[in-house]
C-alpha cells in the first residue's frame, strides 16, 4: 500500500503501467515542482532533535511565526503546545521522546499542512494512536481535507467513511469501489470489516470508559466533551484492510 505514495511522489518509477495526474503522465511534470504540490503525513511521525516551531518550520523554510501558530491550531495540536513550559521553544528529544504518539503526530501534521499543498496523502495516519488521539486527530483531518486532492492509505475506517471513492485492496487487487454508503449497502469485504471495526471499538470504549491516561490534561477534557452523549457505534476503527482512498476535491495545474 505504501508503494501507492512512493510513486505518487515518485520517489519510485513503475515497472509496468503508467500514473496520469490531471490528465498527464506524471513524468511530464517538473519533478521539484511536483512536489511542491505534495504533502505527506506517514504513520510514524518522523522528528527532529530541535524546537517544536522548528520542526513545523521544516514543512516551509520562510514560514512566519503566525503561519506556524495558523498550522499548528489547524493540526489540534496549539493548545497543548501552549501548555508546555517553553510552548513552541520546547526542545524535543531524539525520535520526540518527551512527547506523547498523539503529540507527535500532530507535529507532523502541522509541517505538512504549513505547505498548503493542492495534494496531501496520508499514509495510515491514525493506525498506531489510541481511540482517544484518534478522534483528535481525525477531527483535524477532516479539517485539513477540504479544499484539497487527498489520498488516504488506512486500515482504520473511520478516516475514509466521508472520502467520495474508496478503494477496497486484497492481495493487490482493487475488489470493490464506490462511496462508504455505497460500500456498506453491499455484503462485500468492506462491509464486514466495518461492523467487526465498530464492535471491538465498542468493546475498548466500553473497557476504558473514554479515559486515556497517555493524554494530557487539556486533550483529556477535549476528548470527553466530544465523546459526551454520542452513541459508541458513530466511532470505528479499523483492522487488516488494504484500502487506498482517494478524495479529488481538485487537482493542481502544471
Amino acid at each position: 500500500k505504501s508503494t501507492c505514495i512512493q510513486l505518487l511522489t515518485h520517489l519510485y518509477e513503475p515497472t509496468e503501467g503508467q500514473i496520469f495526474l490531471d490528465g498527464l503522465l506524471i513524468d511530464s511534470y517538473n519533478l521539484n515542482w511536483l512536489r511542491d504540490q505534495i504533502a505527506v503525513l506517514n504513520q510514524e511521525a518522523v522528528l527532529f532533535t530541535k524546537s517544536i516551531r522548528e520542526n513545523i518550520r521544516d514543512g516551509k523554510p520562510d514560514a512566519t511565526d503566525n503561519e506556524i501558530y495558523e498550522a499548528a491550531k489547524e493540526a489540534n495540536a496549539h493548545d497543548f503546545i501552549m501548555a508546555l513550559p517553553k510552548q513552541y521553544d520546547t526542545y524535543i528529544n531524539e525520535c520526540g521522546i518527551n512527547l506523547s504518539g498523539g503529540e507527535r503526530q500532530r507535529i507532523a501534521l502541522a509541517r505538512a499542512l504549513i505547505k498548503k499543498t493542492s495534494i496531501l496523502l496520508l499514509d495510515e495516519p491514525t493506525s498506531a494512536l489510541d481511540n482517544a488521539n484518534e478522534r483528535i486527530i481525525q477531527e483535524a483531518l477532516d479539517r485539513a481535507c477540504s479544499n484539497r486532492s487527498v489520498i488516504i492509505i488506512a486500515h482504520r475506517l473511520s478516516t475514509v467513511r466521508r472520502c467520495n471513492r474508496i478503494y477496497v485492496l486484497e492481495n493487490g487487487c482493487i475488489v470493490e469501489q464506490g462511496d462508504h454508503a455505497t460500500l456498506m449497502s453491499k455484503n462485500g469485504s468492506y462491509r464486514r470489516l466495518v461492523e467487526l471495526q465498530s464492535m471491538i471499538l465498542e468493546s475498548d470504549v466500553a473497557d476504558s470508559n473514554y479515559f486515556d491516561p497517555g493524554l494530557n490534561k487539556i486533550d483529556q477534557e477535549n476528548v470527553s466533551t466530544q465523546s459526551h452523549g454520542i452513541p459508541k457505534r458513530h466511532f470505528s476503527s479499523s483492522v487488516g484492510l488494504e484500502t487506498l482512498d482517494i478524495n479529488q476535491n481538485e487537482t493542481p495545474k502544471k
